[in-house]
């Protein structure tokens, strides 16, 4: 299993970190943490053809100037374990991004449901899989408490593999092409 994400620059990751931290420390929820780099998922998928999908990755990057996004709010997807997130804002270039990742990779991989762009929807995860109906409030309470309007700067694609438990880095590439 794989993720084809944009990661964080090193200061907003630090901040999401601080964020993950404290809601491990204070409610005991740490399974987002399986991911240690914070990110924007564009494709969850699976595939036996690695190279390929890294060279149509670093084509894609080196024709995609970098660029900023934002997010703002808060939000949730209800479940028996809620998934809690900050969202992030719809643009062209998030949106074209998001396009061309899935028609360079649909020979090889299959996007879900959420990951159609009719559907899809940004977001950074704060806490999932470890939740409860139980700890939303509290939790909401908690985070209630600051303000997430974060600018992303938008510079590299990266797939994440699945190693046991954990998401870690396969490889990055930076976005190179120009405006």
């Amino acid at each position: 299993m794989f993720a084809i994400t944009s990661l964080l620059n090193p200061r907003n990751a630090q901040r999401i970190n601080r964020i993950v931290k404290e809601l491990e420390t204070q409610f005991g929820l740490d399974d987002v943490q399986d991911t240690p780099d914070p990110h924007l998922t564009y494709l969850l998928t699976g595939t036996r053809r690695l190279n390929e999908l890294k060279a149509m990755l670093r084509e894609v990057a080196s024709t995609t100037p970098p660029f900023s996004a934002f997010t703002t709010g808060l939000g949730v997807f209800p479940g028996k374990n809620p998934v809690i997130y900050i969202p992030v804002l719809r643009s062209n270039d998030l949106n074209l991004l998001h396009q061309r990742v899935l028609d360079v990779t649909s020979p090889l991989c299959h996007a879900g449901t959420y990951y159609r762009p009719e559907r899809w929807l940004p977001h950074i995860s704060l806490a999932l899989h470890d939740t409860t109906p139980d700890l939303l409030g509290p939790v909401l309470g908690h985070l209630n408490e600051e303000t997430y309007n974060l600018r992303l700067n938008v510079n590299n694609l990266a797939i994440l593999r699945k190693k046991g438990d954990l998401f870690v880095r396969e490889e990055m590439f930076e976005l190179t092409g120009k405006h």
